[in-house]
């Protein structure tokens, strides 16, 4: 070394490099090494490219994609923390290969309808997260004025119920609200997720079941209790009032195939408007619905087989942008499991470490590719919450978020394997494919082969700073 010359500085390996020969990234699957530093993605190089010292995880020839994004999850804390919680939905979100929920502001009390509340929120999050956790506010009668303070203080958008929601801290709002609601959230840019049905053709089609005398064991009772037309007639509405005031507009839980083409048509003009479809209606049929199951009761409901196949196709032409569970679990008293009642029991699907292989197992069968699914469960998502430049894909400069999974490998749901406070779900006892075997948030083990983390590392996500 010449005199006076500075010696180089020694080159410091990254943090971890996480190598497979199947790494999903947006130009497809290929053979990759993902350096990782400080929780980041630092490089996506060749799968020989090991810095000398680095430690590596190898995962040979399972599939490394982004972690999993979940933006329609009911946790339920504070208040109804016997329904779910932090602590157990995040540790159910870590097994099933998620590691980015953003909850929906019901069914906890309070309902996240105000900057307070949202307070109270993440007051009762702290310390216990296994994943990181954002939130959306809600849009009720009276509280336009609250949507401003919500959205400073760090929530993803506010979520709307058009049809009463079954807690009566959570109104469903009115046309009226919404007109008062809507310029507010076209000013701050934040989108509306709105459960589009509407009462009025629900009212009927009950009032109509209940003089048939129709037995309310029977799946067919609820699914002409909760009619097409209910969800078609609210999509309309939000399509027309979206455009007139020029706001961000998202269809939460899609069920009715009859909307497709409204909502075709309403993207293809430009209009800011996206889809979302769930696990359970791209996997039951209600020609498949046991009497008396009310473990499959949801709201909107599961609707018929050539339904699903239509849900399916908007999926792959791209008026549906995404797939979240809608988790929403309860204590199995109130599903009335030993009456088998479908008009009286809670409506709700517990799903959340299911849905990576419940939609794999659907999607491989109508031969989709891994990608597309990364696309629906991650990509799609995070863009919906605004949060695509650190989670959703393996790109540079995003959180270091994998799911490590084999495809082919098959299991048959036992409930006792579940994490979810509640054990009930319409999955027990299907077998399904694809099994999630590492998780990793930010290049930090939260899950491996059955095992969680020593702590929780989760944190509380702001918009703005996720």
């Amino acid at each position: 070394m010449p005199a006076g010359s500075n010696p180089m500085p020694p080159i410091v390996p990254p943090d971890l490099v996480v190598r497979g020969k199947r790494v999903v990234t947006p130009a497809g699957e290929r053979p990759a090494a993902i350096h990782i530093r400080g929780g980041v993605i630092e490089a996506i190089a060749g799968p020989s490219d090991i810095p000398a010292g680095a430690a590596v995880h190898d995962a040979g020839d399972l599939v490394v994609m982004p972690a999993l994004v979940d933006t329609h999850v009911h946790i339920n804390e504070p208040g109804r923390t016997e329904w779910e919680g932090f602590s157990t939905a995040t540790r159910a979100a870590a097994a099933g290969g998620i590691t980015t929920l953003v909850e929906m502001p019901l069914n906890s009390i309070p309902a996240t309808t105000t900057a307070a509340a949202y307070r109270e929120k993440l007051a009762a999050a702290a310390s216990k997260l296994w994943v990181d956790v954002g939130f959306w506010g809600g849009v009720v009668p009276g509280n336009a004025s609250e949507l401003r303070p919500l959205w400073d203080a760090g929530v993803f958008g506010f979520k709307c119920f058009l049809a009463p929601s079954g807690v009566e801290e959570f109104a469903c709002v009115r046309e009226a609200d919404l007109r008062a609601a809507l310029p507010e959230l076209a000013a701050l840019g934040a989108p509306l997720l709105a459960h589009s049905e509407v009462p009025g053709p629900i009212e009927a089609a009950s009032n109509s079941v209940a003089k048939s005398g129709a037995s309310p064991r029977q799946y067919s009772t609820w699914l002409a209790s909760r009619p097409r037309e209910a969800e078609n007639e609210a999509i309309a509405l939000l399509l027309h009032l979206a455009r007139r005031f020029q706001a961000r507009l998202h269809i939460v839980h899609l069920s009715s195939s009859d909307a497709v083409a409204a909502l075709r048509e309403a993207k293809a003009s430009g209009l800011a408007a996206t889809v979302e479809t769930c696990p359970h209606y791209l996997t039951f049929a209600a020609e498949e619905v046991p009497g008396g199951a009310t473990q499959f009761k949801c709201a909107p409901p599961i609707r018929e087989r050539e339904n699903r196949e239509k849900l399916w196709e908007a999926l792959a032409d791209g008026t549906i942008d995404l797939i979240a569970t809608d988790h929403s679990p309860c204590p199995p008293t109130m599903k009335l499991a030993e009456e088998g009642d479908f008009l009286r029991a809670w409506g709700g699907i517990a799903s959340l470490q299911l849905s990576l292989p419940a939609v794999w197992t659907e999607a491989r069968r109508r031969g989709y590719a891994v990608p597309r699914v990364a696309a629906w469960m991650c990509g799609g998502p995070a863009r919906l919450a605004g949060i695509e430049k650190h989670k959703g894909a393996i790109v540079v400069g995003c959180d270091a978020d994998f799911v490590i999974w084999n495809p082919d490998a098959a299991f048959r749901v036992d409930p006792a394997q579940l994490h979810h406070r509640h054990k009930l779900t319409p999955y027990a006892g299907r077998e399904l494919k694809g099994v999630v075997q590492t998780t990793f948030l930010r290049g930090r083990k939260v899950f491996d082969r059955g095992e969680f983390s020593a702590t929780p590392i989760g944190q509380a996500l702001h918009r703005g700073g996720a």
